[in-house]
């Protein structure tokens, strides 16, 4: 029995019958672009984040980028962003025409570190793009703190966290805006591509909708020049269909991560540290070791497949060779990503796929 990384036939194939129903209303109805499933998904997912408005977009990068561009933020701006993310964070500061300033996480938590926020900031310093990564909140009263003492927006990358709890308020409505991403492999993943943006903010959440429209509000009325980035309404119904299962599929997840740490606490491993007050989604269950090729190539043999998020930092990659970040410039970040290991947790999993992980897990040796 070869245990996958994340299987998306079993969640497909749990809801087979539902899926087929909301493609067949969408079929039927003959609207394909901004029609009623989009609106009701908006609604339903403002809801379920707590939030007071939500905008559908094309991606988890476009809700990011548009509410940098809804917020005037672009040209001569700098953005602060985690070191230790998905390039994504980045690219929108840059899409933007911003400079992506990159600071180091918590070791612990893997999330940007509050304590180093304040170094960074200069007279150019306009927002602060927080990752929930791995599924965990960043630590969100420390960071509007700061923002709000240097006059800064707080934008939640909340692309992983779908569902995520701090100190009992859900992730979306953390900051002044949040950009969510739907691809499939996410806690909440479509049957394709889409993103969301969330926000308490109603003037944001009128120009990120018609910024993503062409810049229109109106048909053939195109008053800036914007960008054609929707969530499709097959996409949106599909989401529809999943979000009722977000919160049970979430749990597996963690009574998952819950059976990890209980049986692999006397192994050499760096298991994940939760703080008290988040309660995570375990979107990857992510150990560190400083042989990670090697528990890697291990647990392959052992039939179980696992995923490195990420091997390369994006200060390391060409895309940003010329933003002046060297190798060595940022060691925690580069640490975290010579030694990350993501350990299989889709809410499929069966207790015998668990339980051979963590025997696999506890026979490797250095």
């Amino acid at each position: 029995m070869n245990v996958p990384f994340l299987d998306l036939k079993a969640p497909h194939e749990e809801l087979r019958a539902e899926l087929r129903e909301a493609f067949e209303r969408v079929l039927d109805s003959g609207w394909f672009i901004l029609g009623n499933e989009v609106k009701q998904f908006e609604q339903e997912f403002a809801g379920y984040c707590e939030a007071a408005h939500c905008v559908g977009a094309g991606n988890g990068l476009d809700a990011l980028h548009l509410i940098l561009r809804a917020y005037g933020i672009g040209e001569g701006d700098e953005v602060i962003v985690p070191a230790n993310t998905y390039i994504a964070t980045w690219l929108a500061a840059s899409h933007a025409g911003a400079t992506p300033v990159p600071v180091e996480p918590d070791v612990r938590t893997y999330n940007i570190d509050p304590a180093r926020i304040e170094e960074a900031i200069t007279s150019r310093t306009k927002a602060i793009i927080a990752v929930h990564l791995y599924g965990q909140p960043a630590d969100m009263d420390a960071i509007n703190a700061i923002a709000k003492r240097h006059g800064m927006k707080v934008i939640e990358d909340a692309a992983q966290a779908h569902g995520a709890r701090y100190k009992n308020r859900r992730v979306g409505t953390l900051g002044d805006a949040a950009g969510f991403s739907f691809y499939p492999g996410k806690n909440l993943g479509a049957l394709g591509d889409g993103g969301a943006v969330t926000t308490n903010d109603a003037d944001l959440a009128e120009k990120v909708r018609e910024l993503c429209n062409y810049g229109s509000r109106g048909k053939y009325r195109n008053e800036v020049q914007g960008f054609n980035s929707r969530l499709d309404e097959l996409q949106a119904a599909f989401l529809r269909v999943k979000l009722n299962r977000l919160d049970a599929w979430n749990a597996r997840r963690l009574a998952i991560a819950d059976e990890y740490m209980n049986a692999l606490s006397d192994i050499d491993v760096v298991l994940p540290y939760v703080p008290e007050w988040t309660d995570p989604v375990w979107h990857l269950f992510v150990v560190r070791s400083q042989h990670r090729d090697d528990l890697q190539a291990h647990l392959k043999k052992c039939g179980v497949d696992t995923m490195i998020h990420y091997p390369i930092p994006p200060h390391l990659q060409q895309a940003y060779a010329g933003i002046g970040v060297c190798q060595n410039d940022l060691p925690i970040a580069e640490s975290i990503h010579r030694e990350v290991l993501s350990l299989p947790i889709g809410p499929h999993m069966n207790e015998e796929q668990v339980s051979k992980v963590i025997a696999a897990l506890k026979t490797f040796r250095t």
